[in-house]
């Protein structure tokens, strides 16, 4: 395996220890998943870079990168869910698209057809990883519950429904650039 490949394998097996620390209550746990957050999405930025850099590009690479980074992603929103912190509608937007985006991709791969991430599905992680990093930071550094805190609920709603949007975009472009390369009969 190729140190690309391994960075996403690190991403991945990342994803449940962050969760964890954002759950679990324990001195400075959030700070502690601020960290685990941001390591994990460094290797996102990573892996893709070298794979690139070094012609290291693999199908693994293209399939379980987005993968990746769709667990981390969900893995926050979900731990913004449990602090009561993100409206149930911005999961739903995103992982509808995420669905979407995910069966079209093992549609095409059935076909013998490899769809990597398009620039606008980077964005949209993105945005993703680098506001929820903020509202983590944020977290950390934040002395009342949370969730008490009408203005910092709002902000995080607002940035997450950011994320959204181009959750949003980012699907309509991808399954229409999509669409044209699969076959949908079969």
């Amino acid at each position: 395996m190729n140190l690309p490949n391994k960075l996403t394998v690190l991403r991945i097996v990342l994803v449940p220890v962050f969760l964890g620390a954002m759950i679990l209550k324990f001195p400075y746990h959030f700070l502690a998943a601020a960290i685990i957050f941001l390591a994990a999405s460094v290797t996102d930025y990573l892996d893709g870079k070298i794979a690139r850099e070094t012609n290291q590009i693999t199908v693994f690479g293209k399939l379980c990168d987005p993968l990746a980074d769709k667990m981390l992603t969900t893995a926050a929103l979900l731990a913004f869910m449990e602090l009561n912190i993100c409206n149930i509608w911005i999961p739903m937007i995103i992982l509808t698209r995420e669905f979407l985006v995910t069966s079209m991709r093992l549609v095409a791969s059935s076909q013998g057809i490899v769809i990597a991430a398009s620039l606008p599905g980077k964005i949209k992680t993105a945005s993703q990883m680098i506001f929820s990093t903020a509202i983590i930071a944020a977290l950390a550094f934040h002395s009342e519950p949370v969730n008490n805190n009408e203005k910092f609920v709002i902000c995080c709603n607002i940035l997450l429904g950011i994320t959204a949007l181009f959750a949003v975009i980012s699907g309509i472009l991808y399954i229409r650039e999509g669409a044209k390369k699969i076959d949908i009969t079969k």
